[in-house]
């Protein structure tokens, strides 16, 4: 098989590089120092997604488990549960972060990245139980990654939250996808985080930035996520140089969100009709698409390995699961030409 000069990387929408106008920005930026307050794009960019978000405060940190660290820290005590949906982000891909770092345990609920109000409230645990550990906290990620990118129903959502409440269990929102979510549903940024006590959204997936996520919530919430970054080590300096690569996105790259929901799909509708692989298309609604492989089939491990020799990079997240994600950094020409040579290096030789 012929490999590609320049690999198509589909491994995830983290590889993405900043473009000319985002160096230039990040380059020309006025700085000062965040410990002190003092960095004014640092401080436009969390007055800006305060604003978007339709909360009274922000705060930058540098990254999307760091936020994730952060609002577990605020919004539980040790020995606290977390419900969350079946591979969630902060459950099995922060190195164990949520028992080391504020001491909860995790409990998944419902199915493909999806729960709903009555499945949280059959899952929820009273406070002052002799045995039970006590619900703290629910969890919605939105789009669920391992989910296959999927957007949480916000009727949903709203119903978890107002449940949440009722029973004394804070809410928060892991927003890392949120921009994908808001273009894709067509409903707005402060509408989907209204339910949620604290929320975040990370820049450096689909908007392409170098580094950086920034959580939302009230002032008094935001003020205590100040000292905690510190504790975790993500206070910055001069760090409005990531912040205006934020700001840079902001301004170009949320609408084009969709062009990449568009390649995903069209990756997943030739994927979908191989034999030996289940891909279920109702679950490719924006930049991923997740899918597995028959008993019979080569394993995941194998087919990464012959995709890269193709000159495709894709990612295995399971002995038989695989995962594809499109961003601003891989063309409509580049997807259909890493779709067409995927499909071969999985019949290749069957």
């Amino acid at each position: 098989m012929t490999a590609i000069t320049e690999p198509v990387d589909l491994r995830s929408d983290t590889v993405t590089r900043p473009s000319p106008g985002m160096r230039r920005a990040m380059a020309q930026a006025p700085v000062g120092d965040d410990q002190y307050g003092e960095d004014p794009s640092v401080n436009r960019l969390q007055q800006r997604i305060a604003g978007l978000l339709g909360k009274e405060a922000a705060l930058f940190v540098p990254s999307g488990t760091m936020a994730n660290q952060i609002a577990l820290k605020l919004l539980t005590r040790p020995g606290d549960e977390v419900l969350v949906a079946d591979e969630a982000h902060m459950m099995w891909h922060e190195a164990g972060a949520g028992a080391a770092n504020a001491g909860v345990q995790f409990s998944a609920i419902g199915t493909g990245g999806h729960f709903t109000s009555d499945d949280f409230r059959a899952a929820c645990k009273p406070a002052g139980h002799i045995v039970l550990p006590p619900t703290g906290l629910v969890a919605i990620e939105n789009t669920h990654n391992l989910g296959g990118g999927i957007v949480f129903p916000q009727e949903e959502a709203a119903a978890i939250c107002a449940a949440a409440r009722a029973l004394g269990v804070a809410c928060y929102l892991d927003g890392a996808r949120l921009f994908n979510a808001a273009i894709a549903s067509g409903i707005g940024l402060a509408e989907l985080v209204l339910p949620f006590d604290l929320a975040s959204v990370a820049l450096s997936k689909g908007l392409g930035c170098p580094v950086g996520s920034v959580m939302a919530g009230s002032a008094r919430d935001i003020a205590r996520a100040v000292r905690v970054r510190r504790m975790f080590g993500g206070a910055m300096r001069q760090s409005g140089i990531l912040a205006a690569a934020g700001l840079y996105a902001l301004d170009h790259n949320i609408d084009r969100l969709a062009a990449d929901h568009a390649n995903a799909r069209a990756i997943a509708e030739l994927l979908a009709g191989l034999p030996g692989i289940a891909l279920d298309l109702a679950t490719v609604q924006t930049n991923i698409v997740v899918f597995r492989l028959d008993a019979g089939m080569p394993d995941a491990a194998s087919i990464v390995a012959r995709a890269k020799e193709a000159g495709i990079l894709i990612s295995a997240l399971g002995p038989r699961t695989l995962r594809a994600v499109t961003h601003l950094d891989v063309s409509r020409d580049a997807c259909l030409r890493a779709a067409d040579r995927l499909a071969a290096a999985i019949i290749e030789r069957q």
